[in-house]
């Protein structure tokens, strides 16, 4: 496990709040067209628009400053804005797995996240995987060299330490009973991978929530997903679908609400807390009477 530095926040939620916060400061200083504003700053249209849109990471601090004059912003929130461009140009950790990530921005949005809703119906979700665990999973199929396998288990490993830091996000993984009933070839993986999930289920942060198979058809039954949402109410909540090739975010109540009642729905199909500790425990006794 890595000991370097880790970002205590994410780059790209600061860039998001930095540009919303950009948005906000020029409609109250008068300039209900963007236009207008970057006129009065000499500027193309199209520079300020990838400002406010997020779309550009790299801000000059004299750019800060223009727009800080324009729109006669405080010493105070001048520099909390300045703060927000530095740390919207910084790495964090993900960024030395781009073998794996790609540009898989998940672990940069769950750096900042203070509430974690998932949804998994055929593996255990990741933040509560065990390495032994994520290796069989990347091996299933020989779909992946040995290599990049093992960066893989690493890079999982250090998602996780979010759930081990001073002020951790609030973590609830609603789990199809499937993924606790696949079996992976090696022996003892699931027994222990079980025995993790219960561990992990009495932390105060984390809620493990087993969707069992007599609950039937349910809201969920089109894939996993993640909701994450944040402390400052300026920061949007968003969603993450993943797929063969890529991932999805949506944000905006429009891309957002139908994954919140989704999840809602699955949440109140599950098992209880209390109800699915022991659910596992069973599954445990039965791994324990077969030596598979």
């Amino acid at each position: 496990m890595s000991t370097r530095a880790r970002t205590p926040h994410s780059p790209t939620v600061r860039l998001r709040r930095l540009a919303a916060e950009m948005h906000r400061a020029r409609l109250g200083a008068g300039f209900a067209q963007l236009g207008d504003a970057a006129k009065a700053l000499g500027w193309s249209g199209p520079k300020l628009s990838r400002i406010e849109d997020a779309k550009t990471r790299f801000i000059k601090p004299a750019d800060i400053d223009k727009l800080c004059d324009l729109y006669e912003i405080d010493a105070e929130a001048r520099s909390a804005l300045h703060a927000l461009a530095r740390q919207a140009r910084e790495r964090g950790w993900w960024s030395e797995y781009r073998d794996v990530f790609g540009d898989n921005v998940l672990p940069d949005f769950e750096s900042e996240a203070a509430l974690i809703r998932t949804y998994e119906g055929l593996v255990i979700p990741g933040l509560l995987q065990t390495a032994e665990y994520t290796e069989a999973v990347f091996r299933g199929g020989q779909a992946h060299p040995d290599e990049l396998v093992e960066r893989h288990v690493s890079a999982r490993l250090e998602r996780q330490q979010i759930l081990n830091r001073q002020r951790p996000p609030h973590l609830t993984a609603v789990i199809d009973e499937a993924a606790l009933r696949r079996r992976v070839p090696e022996p003892g993986v699931m027994r222990d991978q079980l025995q993790h999930l219960v561990n992990m289920a009495t932390r105060h942060n984390v809620d493990v929530l087993v969707l069992p198979f007599e609950a039937g058809p349910h809201a969920a039954l089109t894939g996993p997903f993640v909701i994450m949402d944040f402390v400052s109410e300026v920061d949007p909540s968003i969603v993450y679908t993943e797929t063969a090739t890529g991932h999805v975010i949506s944000e905006g109540d429009s891309g957002v609400m139908p994954y919140v009642n989704i999840f809602g729905h699955v949440q109140a199909a599950a098992l209880r807390a209390s109800e699915t500790v022991s659910f596992i425990n069973n599954l445990l006794a039965q791994e324990s009477t077969d030596p598979s």
